[in-house]
């Protein structure tokens, strides 16, 4: 996907400001990580701080099945970045919903981003979404407000929105949003590899084939994430892609 600069921090509401450390420990030593993970554990993350909890009872939205709380989790990096893997390790460990705020740097140079994946809760572990990410900006950045919702789902929704390609028609849930999502990322590879073997292609009649496919497919994804309706999805975009973190 094209990275897009977008900058976006919230100002999480004060009533909700939890500020608890958790030891690293508590996920990196989980019986069924990987050597790996547990690895990134160590060379990525300094601190984790359990920041804030927006709940029925922190910020008077009421809860559902779907969306019972949810966490927002400050990552301070040991260098760069913090893994993927690290993220979906902590994710599947908290049984709420979770957006992350990365930190990286020191004084007036620090950084951070946020990044979500949308979360689906059942009997087992939480199924994830992909990864979507804000690019980097000044921790000294204007913060927004939240934004509004009569229940702590559709705040979840309006939260995760902007972070992804696509947007929520009126009424839609959030899975469906990562349903369509699923597609966009599928016509992104499918794209990605036609362009690879275009370039490849010697034979003239199979240049003009593999231009054909390709063109149908950005047609495709342009549909999905087109600013005005589209003729086959009719949904909307309100601005740019943000980038996927992967």
């Amino acid at each position: 996907m094209t990275e897009t600069v977008k900058t976006l921090l919230y100002r999480w509401p004060s009533a909700a400001k939890f500020g608890k450390t958790v030891p690293k420990v508590k996920f990196s030593e989980h019986a069924t990580l990987g050597s790996s993970v547990k690895n990134r554990f160590v060379s990525d993350v300094r601190r984790i701080t359990w920041a804030y909890k927006l709940a029925e009872s922190t910020i008077n939205l009421p809860a559902s099945d779907e969306v019972p709380e949810i966490q927002v989790f400050e990552v301070e990096a040991k260098g760069g970045d913090v893994a993927e893997s690290v993220l979906a390790a902590i994710d599947r460990a908290v049984r709420t919903p979770i957006i992350f705020e990365i930190s990286r740097g020191d004084g007036a140079g620090a950084a951070v981003r946020m990044v979500a994946a949308h979360k689906q809760l059942g009997a087992g572990t939480p199924k994830l979404g992909p990864y979507y990410s804000t690019d980097w900006q000044l921790v000294s950045s204007e913060r927004i407000a939240i934004p509004t919702g009569i229940d702590l789902t559709t705040l979840y929704t309006a939260l995760l929105q902007p972070l992804t390609p696509v947007v929520s028609c009126a009424g839609e849930s959030v899975s469906n949003v990562v349903a369509r999502l699923t597609i966009v990322r599928a016509l992104e590879r499918e794209i990605a590899t036609l362009e690879r073997k275009l370039r490849k292609e010697p034979q003239l009649n199979r240049k003009i084939e593999l231009r054909r496919s390709l063109k149908s497919k950005q047609a495709s994804l342009v549909d999905l994430t087109s600013p005005t309706p589209g003729p086959t999805t009719g949904h909307t975009n309100l601005g740019p892609p943000w980038r996927n973190f992967e």
